[in-house]
């Protein structure tokens, strides 16, 4: 008796499986993305003097870290229980070869290409957005010169245009997020007003991606989209986010928002007048005596924050990408008083319960922060999971936080499956030629057909 195994999370870029394997809708496909992971500090290298130009080139890859993406890096993420990697990239800054037509490195758009296609063949859904890249759009969404707006619409749609085409023939395993972390200023929430209008013109820079992307016809016609809250910020986005830009496809948007809270314990790197880092976090890991405790952000309000999110968007029909997330693990070994055991637990509680949460309330894709640095520099800590380096897990507390939500086992993306096989069913070897439609006539070995990659036993 002959079976099938179908590897569910492997697309084809090649023309021969254009238009297959789009059916699923943004939050079917969410579904399925859980948990991500962030190939940080990477791709999206650069510095905005670069804007415009092609003065980043290849090397931007290890500028701020030392180790070149790989095959068997990726291999290692999808290891340790990853179904999803974001890849933040700059395009602008630095990797532009002609600025009159705003004309993308071809170099560079086949490393960008490769780093995708690691992630696609070990079997793992795939965003790839245009990042900070020199804050060119994203620190000015609130010019309302006409021709500011203008330029920074062109610059947009010439961009996503060369993305899509490049990537047009990738099934629904690659996701496009238009952007990153758009500043909209609302005066520190005082001015609604202000915060409405400019959560409008970045809405109308989204709907130029949307565009851009969908004009190119192919697989780009019902990929889905990542569109971002302003700042990616949650109550922001709840407050603000009222007016969704329009897509011709049906049930292929989703929302990005960011993570990031208490600020004192993800990210503050020392103590100031005004308060203390939190080295501690979460129910039964504060430290009796130390002046490093929590005193706000915690379980409840993480809770109260991603409630918030499902009830605005998620019941609407829209899941949510938390494109980041995560916090410093910090070493305390010099700190008199304090307790290291105390804050790993914070640590994995931290993203235990993120992940949990998202789990309970479903329909969102938390993205965990990883910048490849294996040092903690005392108490300013690191948001570094995994060593790329020498495949190695740096930071056990937070990957072990979230592989008890998610178990390793559940995530191999490999499952038997009963399916319909006759004579219309064609099957493609590994280079996109096409072999038989009988099933009983193929030796054992690895296929794809209706878009899949399926194992033949």
């Amino acid at each position: 008796m002959r079976s099938i195994i179908m590897v569910t999370a492997v697309a084809w870029a090649t023309a021969a499986f254009a238009q297959v394997g789009m059916e699923k809708t943004a939050m079917q496909i969410a579904e399925e993305m859980v948990p991500g992971w962030n190939l940080g500090n990477t791709m999206e290298a650069t510095n905005n003097a670069w804007n415009y130009t092609n003065n980043g080139g290849l090397g931007t890859e290890t500028y701020w870290q030392q180790t070149k993406t790989s095959q068997a890096v990726i291999d290692f993420v999808k290891a340790q229980g990853f179904r999803s990697v974001r890849i933040p990239c700059a395009w602008v800054a630095g990797h532009i070869s002609d600025k009159t037509t705003m004309k993308i490195d071809e170099a560079w758009m086949a490393r960008v290409k490769e780093v995708v296609d690691y992630c696609i063949h070990a079997g793992l859904y795939v965003v790839l957005n245009d990042h900070w890249d020199g804050g060119w759009l994203e620190n000015n969404i609130s010019d309302s010169s006409a021709n500011g707006i203008a330029e920074k619409k062109n610059t947009l749609s010439r961009i996503w245009t060369q993305i899509a085409e490049a990537f047009k023939d990738y099934d629904e395993h690659l996701l496009f997020a238009g952007l990153n972390e758009p500043n909209v200023d609302d005066g520190d929430g005082k001015n609604a007003i202000l915060g409405k209008q400019q959560t409008n013109r970045l809405m109308e820079y989204e709907q130029v991606f949307i565009d851009a992307v969908r004009a190119t016809g192919g697989n780009n016609a019902q990929r889905v989209l990542v569109i971002q809250g302003p700042g990616t910020n949650i109550d922001k986005t709840v407050k603000y986010l009222t007016d969704l830009p329009t897509d011709p496809a049906s049930n292929r948007l989703a929302i990005e928002i960011h993570y990031y809270n208490p600020w004192q314990f993800w990210g503050m790197t020392k103590d100031e007048s005004w308060g203390k880092m939190f080295y501690y976090w979460g129910n039964g890991n504060h430290h009796s005596g130390s002046q490093h405790n929590a005193t706000w952000g915690e379980e409840s309000t993480m809770k109260d924050q991603l409630q918030k999110m499902k009830t605005n968007f998620v019941d609407k029909g829209y899941p949510i990408i938390i494109g980041e997330f995560g916090a410093n693990w910090r070493d305390l070994s010099k700190q008199t008083g304090e307790s290291q055991e105390k804050h790993n637990a914070s640590i994995k509680a931290h993203y235990q319960e993120l992940h949990r949460l998202c789990k309970e309330l479903g329909g969102m894709v938390p993205f965990v922060w990883d910048i490849n640095d294996a040092n903690q520099h005392g108490t300013q800590g690191t948001m570094t999971i995994i060593n790329r380096r020498n495949l190695s897990i740096y930071n056990p507390y937070a990957l072990e936080g979230i592989q008890e939500i998610y178990p390793v086992s559940m995530n191999t993306g490999v499952r038997g499956i009963k399916w319909n096989v006759d004579q219309s069913t064609v099957f493609y070897n590994l280079q996109g030629i096409k072999i038989s439609s009988d099933l009983y006539r193929l030796p054992h070995g690895i296929y794809a057909t209706r878009g899949r990659k399926v194992i033949v036993r």
